[in-house]
């Protein structure tokens, strides 16, 4: 995707393991509205790279041009406004293997383009980090941004439960089912420990939780707390619940873990479509003719896999 000059708005690169290629594809999907090519993509879409687990890099392009010369030239227009700067080379790209910059060549097209901005250069603590990358056979670059993955401490928290969703799947849930939070309520109905929730307000997203066992509610009450965050988890059941949301997070209670009946299951899908537009369902199974009957259409899907056991996560409008 490109801007009104023709020119792509930003580069991104990513990467997954081979467990994750199912989730990564639909989080990216949902994100940017796109199957995405493998490890690097242009999009007139702005993401904040931190938001991802799969997201790496993003360059706010500025400059963009058929050679690197070209780039050279473009860039002597750059004001870093008595900033400090530093230019790092993309190494994530689409080039052939015959065509591969090695890491000697990427310190010189580095240090070229250092010297042609104005300013002090600082490869240790810069002010201001840019890009430099190719893609498609032309060259890009601009504002550089890496993934903070602040959210690998969420994995620590003071309270667990064996079949809680991992913190990866449940912030690539989040993004599936709100890729712009902005305006968005969302709720948790079956919350358990709040590993959704945890992830939904590092985003900065207004959401509520609920859960029917109370040791469970309280468990998500503290792993809230423990990471900075406020957000009201109430008790009961999600048949009690008078709001309405944009958006519904439901990981079912599984068969093979509790006495929860396939009538129960139903219950809870037709509660959720009654009080949210849309919502994100993980099940240890595809469920689809359930979900169906509960006024849902599944939009997207995908299986996220770990440690031998998968669970199907659908995106339903």
């Amino acid at each position: 995707m490109t801007n009104a000059s023709g020119k792509a708005s930003y580069i991104y690169t990513y990467a997954y393991s081979a467990d994750e290629e199912s989730l990564c594809r639909m989080e990216l999907r949902c994100l940017f509205g796109m199957e995405v090519p493998p490890a690097i993509f242009a999009s007139g879409i702005a993401v904040d790279v931190s938001r991802s687990p799969f997201l790496k890099e993003r360059i706010d392009v500025m400059y963009a041009g058929d050679s690197l010369p070209e780039i050279y030239t473009q860039v002597e227009q750059v004001e870093v406004e008595g900033k400090s700067f530093k230019a790092i080379f993309v190494k994530t790209n689409d080039l052939s293997a015959a065509d591969k910059i090695e890491y000697a060549e990427r310190r010189v097209i580095e240090r070229e383009i250092g010297m042609h901005i104005e300013g002090e250069a600082d490869v240790n603590h810069p002010q201001l980090v840019y890009g430099i990358v190719t893609l498609g056979g032309r060259w890009y670059f601009g504002h550089y941004h890496k993934n903070k993955a602040d959210w690998f401490r969420h994995m620590k928290k003071p309270r667990s439960y064996s079949i809680a969703l991992s913190t990866r799947v449940a912030r690539a849930a989040v993004n599936m089912g709100i890729p712009r939070p902005e305006g968005i309520r969302a709720i948790d109905p079956c919350c358990g420990i709040g590993t959704v929730m945890v992830e939904a307000l590092s985003m900065g997203i207004d959401i509520v939780g609920r859960d029917i066992n109370p040791m469970i509610a309280t468990g998500a009450r503290t792993n809230i707390a423990h990471f900075g965050f406020a957000a009201e988890v109430t008790l009961g059941d999600i048949a009690d619940i008078r709001g309405h949301y944009d958006v519904a997070f439901v990981d079912m209670p599984y068969n093979l873990y509790s006495s929860i009946t396939p009538e129960e299951q139903f219950s809870i899908l037709v509660h959720a479509r009654r009080i949210a537009d849309r919502a994100v369902i993980v099940a240890i199974e595809a469920m689809d003719a359930m979900i169906s009957e509960a006024g849902f259409t599944i939009t997207d899907r995908c299986i996220a896999k770990k440690a031998g056991f998968s669970r199907h996560i659908m995106l339903c409008q």
